[in-house]
C-alpha cells in the first residue's frame, strides 16, 4: 500500500521531489507540494488556525532569519544538534538514533547519548546501509541553517518558529493591557540541516510550522479556570512506561498523570485538533520519557498518528517550557520584564499530518482505489462534468460550475468517458462529482455522486450550493439529501 499512496502522491500532483528533480535528481530533504497536495495542506493549516483562534490564540508573523545572539540566547547555537555515524569507507553519513529504530523498531534509543549509541551500533553489529562497511563512532552535529545578513552580520535561519514569537513578550504584554494568561500562535517556514533526512515529507530540511504559546503565570498554571470547560473530556493517554489508555482529563490531574491543569488545556486543543484529521483509533498522546526531555521543560507529550509506512510518529509536541525562554532572552538582551511569564506550547508541522491524511484516506477494492478524506478536507469539494460533449450540455456544465465554484473549491472536466472520469476523481479523493445530463435540459436537476458508496441522488441545480455544504459540513446525509438513483 504504502508504494500506491506514494505513486498516487507524485503521479496525481501532491507532493513531487526530491527538489529540484530536474538536477540530477534534487537534493534530499526538499519537497515541492502539486496544486492538489497544496490545496490539501492549506485545509490542514486552516483548521489548526480556526482552532487555534476558537481559543484565543492570537496570531503573529515574525522573520525567519535572527542574529547568532538570539541563537545564543535560546541554546540553539550551542545545542541544537543531532546524534551522526559515519560510514568508515563511503562516507555516507546517518543519524544514528533513526539508523537504530529503522532497523529495530522496537529498541529504545530516545534519551541515549553518544556514547550508549556507539554501543548499542556496535552490539547490533550495524553496518552502513549502502556499503555494509563498518560505522564511525556517535558525535553530535548542529542542525543550524546559517547565512550572513549585509556585509559581515552572522545570522541563522530559524529552526522553529517559537524563538522569533517569544521575542516579543514586551508588545504581546502591552497589547494584552497587562493581562495574563494570553495566547499568541504562529505559522511559518523552518530550517534544520538534517544530516540525512530519509523519511520522505517526514522528516525535511525546509518545513511549515504551525505553534502556539500560551503565557501564563506560574500560579495561575495549577488552577486554571478554562479547565472546567474540558476537564471531562477523554483522550488517548500513554503516560510514560505504561500503555494507551483513553483517560478523562480530570483523571489524569487526580493521578498526577499531568501536573497543571492549564498544561492538560493545552494537550486537549492539540486534541481538539487532530480529532478533526483523523480517526481517533489513530492517535495517542505519548509523554516524554524524562531523559528525552530538554533540561528545562517540566513536561513534554507528544501527538502521534499511526500510518503503515511509518508506523507511529509524531505531528504534534506540547510543551511546558516554564519560564526559560524570556528569562535567557532578557539576560541576553539586558532587558527587565516587568511580569515574567512561563510558557506552554503547542508546537504542529504541517506536512507531517498532511501527509499522514492522504496515507491514511487510501482505499482500494477490487474496481478502484480511491481517497476517502474526512468529509470537508478533500483537496477538491466537488467536480463538475456534462455527459457528453454535445447537445449543449457542456454549455449548461459550465453554467452550474460557475455557480458551484462561487462557494467550493471545484473544478470542471469534459476530456474522456463519464467511468474514466469519475475514477480520476476518485484517485485524487474529489468527494462529491456533480452530471449535467439531457434530463437537466429539462427539468434543471443534476446527479450528485459520492466517492465512497459511489451512490448518486438526484437534486435542483438551485439547491445545489446548499446540498454541498450541509453534506460536507455533516448537517445532511448523502442519501437523506436527494432522491436516490
Amino acid at each position: 500500500m504504502k508504494d500506491k499512496v506514494l505513486d498516487i502522491a507524485k503521479r496525481r500532483g501532491f507532493i513531487w521531489g526530491p527538489s529540484p528533480n530536474i538536477y540530477s535528481g534534487g537534493v534530499s530533504g526538499f519537497y515541492d507540494w502539486g496544486p492538489l497536495g497544496k490545496l490539501l495542506k492549506n485545509k490542514v493549516e486552516s483548521i489548526i488556525r480556526k482552532t487555534f483562534s476558537s481559543y484565543n490564540f492570537w496570531e503573529v508573523e515574525c522573520p525567519t532569519i535572527m542574529p547568532k545572539s538570539v541563537w545564543e540566547a535560546s541554546g540553539h547555537y550551542e545545542n541544537f544538534t543531532d546524534p551522526i555515524t559515519k560510514c568508515l569507507k563511503c562516507k555516507l553519513t546517518y543519524r544514528a538514533d533513526d539508523l537504530i529504530k529503522e532497523l529495530y523498531p522496537k529498541e529504545k534509543v530516545d534519551g541515549l547519548n553518544e556514547e550508549q549509541l556507539t554501543k548499542l551500533i556496535e552490539k547490533k553489529q550495524i553496518k552502513c546501509p549502502k556499503c555494509k562497511s563498518s560505522l564511525s563512532d556517535v558525535n553530535t552535529y548542529n542542525l543550524m541553517m546559517k547565512t550572513t545578513v549585509g556585509s559581515n552580520t552572522e545570522a541563522f535561519l530559524r529552526p522553529e518558529t517559537a524563538t522569533t514569537t517569544y521575542l516579543l513578550y514586551p508588545e504581546y504584554y502591552r497589547f494584552f493591557r497587562t493581562k495574563l494568561p494570553f495566547g499568541v500562535f504562529q505559522i511559518g517556514k523552518a530550517y534544520r540541516n538534517e544530516i540525512s533526512p530519509r523519511q520522505h515529507v517526514l522528516r525535511t530540511r525546509e518545513f511549515t510550522q504551525a505553534e502556539a504559546q500560551l503565557f501564563i503565570l506560574p500560579d495561575q498554571e495549577k488552577d486554571f479556570d478554562k479547565f472546567k470547560e474540558i476537564e471531562k473530556e477523554k483522550l488517548p493517554l500513554m503516560p510514560y512506561g505504561k500503555t494507551r489508555k483513553i483517560t478523562s482529563l480530570k483523571q489524569a490531574i487526580s493521578k498526577k498523570l499531568i501536573k497543571k491543569e492549564a498544561y492538560a488545556y493545552c494537550i486537549y486543543i492539540a486534541y481538539e485538533i487532530a480529532k478533526q484529521l483523523f480517526d481517533e483509533s489513530k492517535i495517542r498522546l505519548r509523554q516524554h520519557n524524562p531523559k528525552e526531555m530538554s533540561h528545562y521543560a517540566d513536561d513534554a507529550w507528544d501527538l502521534e498518528i499511526e500510518t503503515e509506512r511509518f508506523g507511529w510518529f509524531e505531528v504534534c509536541g506540547i510543551h511546558d517550557r516554564t519560564g526559560y525562554d524570556l528569562k535567557r532572552h532578557s539576560e541576553f538582551a539586558r532587558i527587565k520584564l516587568e511580569k515574567p511569564a512561563n510558557i506552554l506550547e503547542i508546537a504542529f508541522g504541517l506536512e507531517r499530518p498532511t501527509y499522514s491524511l492522504l496515507e491514511t484516506a487510501f482505499k482500494e477494492d477490487k474496481i478502484r482505489s480511491w481517497l476517502q478524506f474526512p468529509l470537508g478536507l478533500s483537496p477538491i469539494d466537488v467536480a463538475i462534468f456534462p455527459l457528453v460533449k454535445k447537445d449543449k450540455l457542456p454549455e449548461k456544465a459550465k453554467e452550474v460550475f460557475t455557480q458551484v465554484e462561487r462557494d467550493f473549491v471545484a473544478i470542471y472536466d469534459e476530456a474522456g468517458s463519464i467511468g474514466k472520469m469519475y475514477r480520476r476523481m476518485d484517485e485524487i479523493g474529489t468527494t462529491l462529482t456533480c452530471t449535467i445530463d439531457h434530463q437537466t435540459l429539462k427539468d434543471n436537476t443534476v446527479t450528485l455522486r459520492e466517492i465512497t458508496s459511489m451512490q448518486q441522488i438526484r437534486v435542483k441545480v438551485e439547491d445545489l450550493n446548499d446540498i454541498i455544504k450541509k453534506i460536507l459540513t455533516k448537517e445532511l446525509e448523502f442519501k437523506k439529501a436527494g432522491k436516490l438513483i
